[in-house]
């Protein structure tokens, strides 16, 4: 009977996971918020739900990497001086430049003060009001229409936006950058297309760093979770991400920023009331 309930916390996990990766609501929020409805912040499995939260992260890559895997073979073909291919991969070189940085230096001491509710809580409402604000404040400023047209300079840009995310767990990846595209004059197509080519070696790095530093001894059923919650998680992704671009053709991203401050204000009714600690 655990053992059945432990995977029914990797699917629904899992499902958390892909929906939230990679639109603009912070997955970390919903983790932790989720998890603490399904007790996985304690127990015997509360340091495996840790490892397990950011194993699953890979199949959300690896949905990225399916569903853009043709626009990836094109931008290895066109790697040529002066060619649009050397240009992207510039940049997103450049983006990663101060995200490692400030990942190395400082991501595992504000995870260990800020990787808590009231905080997480905190972020979701202030990166909701600056996903409202940015929107408007920018929207007559959108130029570069294409991702292919990134350069270092615009990276670079987008890359001190993606340090958001890793000082403030909960503000999320991908609103982070998708502003910072809308700051430099992106689209918001285009912020999202070269959001989700960024998450491709920012998230495998931050993933597979993580899993090295944590030297867990698994059982054969928490493996069996971790496969579980990776597949469900690539699964949901693939369907999400798709949709989400067919989204942001036709509709604004400030649903996501009311439905993010809604989320925010639950998780701090949480705490008030003590379910979140």
């Amino acid at each position: 009977m655990d053992n059945l309930l432990l995977l029914l916390k990797a699917v629904i996990l899992g499902i958390v996971e892909g929906i939230t990766e990679f639109l603009p609501v912070s997955s970390t929020g919903h983790m932790i918020l989720v998890g603490a409805f399904l007790g996985t912040d304690k127990g015997a499995y509360a340091q495996f739900f840790k490892l397990f939260e950011i194993s699953i992260q890979f199949g959300a890559i690896l949905a990225v990497v399916v569903l853009y895997r043709r626009r990836i073979v094109d931008v290895f073909r066109h790697l040529g001086r002066g060619q649009y291919g050397l240009r992207l991969t510039l940049g997103i070189i450049a983006a990663l430049v101060p995200t490692v940085i400030v990942a190395k230096l400082l991501y595992k001491k504000i995870g260990d003060l800020l990787m808590i509710p009231l905080p997480v809580a905190l972020s979701l409402v202030v990166g909701g009001i600056a996903l409202i604000y940015c929107e408007r404040a920018f929207s007559k400023n959108r130029k570069i229409k294409r991702m292919e047209d990134v350069g270092v300079k615009e990276g670079f840009v987008i890359g001190l936006f993606q340090c958001i995310s890793f000082l403030w767990p909960g503000f999320s990846r991908s609103a982070s950058t998708i502003i910072g595209g809308w700051v430099i004059g992106l689209t918001t197509v285009a912020a999202a297309d070269f959001t989700f080519f960024l998450a491709i070696p920012t998230m495998f790095g931050a993933t597979a760093y993580s899993l090295l530093d944590a030297k867990m001894q698994l059982t054969g059923i928490e493996i069996a979770a971790l496969i579980v919650g990776f597949v469900v998680a690539f699964l949901v992704a693939l369907i999400v991400v798709k949709k989400f671009i067919g989204f942001l053709k036709h509709k604004p991203l400030r649903v996501f920023g009311y439905y993010r401050i809604i989320v925010g204000v639950l998780m701090l009714l949480c705490v008030a009331v003590g379910i979140l600690h």
